[in-house]
């Protein structure tokens, strides 16, 4: 297959250079001294040090000629920049005079000004292209390390689960379809802002059980969302949601937990996302996700709490204080709904 990655970012780069193992893969970047770099290293120094790239991987800084290279009934465009350059991406891709005909994304989150998600965006400006999000829990320097994770491909066109499928799924790397393009999206978005509230967690040394506490009502709380904007149940109990939600909110490597760790500290947000040198997208929907709650009348103290902390100057101990103080009410802990 012929596959045209835009983005060299972390994750845009680990799974081109996977996807290079079997198939004529192009990462393209707008950095032209970027592209330079990689081409003659074979390592992304900035987002993977110390992985090495698929010796097949190639790599393109002209917009033009990379999107040709993935133009085509069997030829896949992977789009792989944040939730913030998705939008301005797809548009350009579809006033190409030969636009493509296959699209996935790898970017989590909702739309910060309009609410909307990845999906919702492209069905805006590329309303022709085949597309759908892959997702699931993972790493980009586990799978640029050729450690086993399982994703999800999400789309309304079977041929494009399909085509997903025939492009990654081989090696280490396991990718299952799904039609719930809301359901997956939903998890993807609000894991991100959960796994900020159990670093806070982790931060000021509550323990295990409050991290429990918090991974168990944060599921209920993306649960009651994705239900109340379309989403299907069951999808939040399988990789997009629970499973996304378990290893950003718990595993080292997640820069949404090192949000919440390094709040902890008393530091400012400014001074975390200075520090951080990488997009957490838990930051730029947190609103976006609280906003979407109260406009569907959707319960969500923890991602309240996170806004509160994030936006609103209330110290990390003190959010999770006004959590503890909650009214009890005679509900059942199953309800999610």
């Amino acid at each position: 297959m012929k596959i045209a990655v835009f983005g060299a970012g972390a994750w845009g780069t680990a799974m081109a250079s996977h996807m290079a193992a079997r198939h004529d893969v192009v990462l393209w970047a707008r950095d032209a001294a970027l592209v330079k770099q990689l081409a003659a290293s074979h390592e992304n120094s900035a987002y993977l040090p110390g992985s090495t790239l698929s010796s097949r991987l190639r790599f393109e800084a002209d917009f033009a000629t990379a999107l040709a290279h993935g133009t085509g009934e069997r030829a896949l465009c992977v789009a792989a920049v944040p939730v913030a350059g998705l939008r301005a991406l797809a548009g350009h891709m579809a006033l190409a005079a030969n636009p493509p005909q296959n699209l996935i994304w790898l970017c989590k989150g909702f739309e910060a000004d309009t609410g909307l998600l990845p999906h919702q965006i492209v069905a805006e400006v590329f309303p022709r292209v085949a597309g759908g999000p892959l997702s699931g829990p993972s790493f980009a320097r586990e799978v640029a390390q050729g450690l086993p994770a399982a994703l999800t491909i999400a789309s309304a066109v079977p041929s494009l689960c399909e085509l997903t499928i025939a492009a990654c799924h081989f090696g280490a790397l396991r990718i299952y379809s799904s039609d719930d393009l809301v359901g997956v999206e939903v998890g993807g978005a609000v894991k991100n802002v959960l796994a900020i509230a159990t670093g806070v967690s982790d931060g000021l040394g509550l323990g295990l059980n409050a991290r429990a506490a918090l991974v168990t009502r944060g599921l209920a709380e993306m649960t009651r969302l994705g239900v109340a904007l379309g989403g299907k149940p069951e999808t939040f109990m399988g990789l997009t949601g629970m499973g996304d939600l378990i290893l950003t909110a718990t595993g080292d490597l997640s820069r949404n937990r090192t949000v919440g760790l390094r709040l902890a500290t008393g530091k400012s947000l400014d001074d975390v996302l200075a520090s951080l040198g990488h997009v957490a997208e838990g930051v730029r929907c947190a609103r976006a996700v609280r906003d979407l709650a109260r406009a569907h009348g959707v319960e969500m103290p923890i991602t309240d709490a996170v806004c509160a902390t994030l936006f609103e100057g209330l110290p990390a101990r003190a959010a999770v204080e006004a959590l503890l103080r909650r009214d009890a009410r005679a509900e059942r802990e199953d309800d999610a709904s």
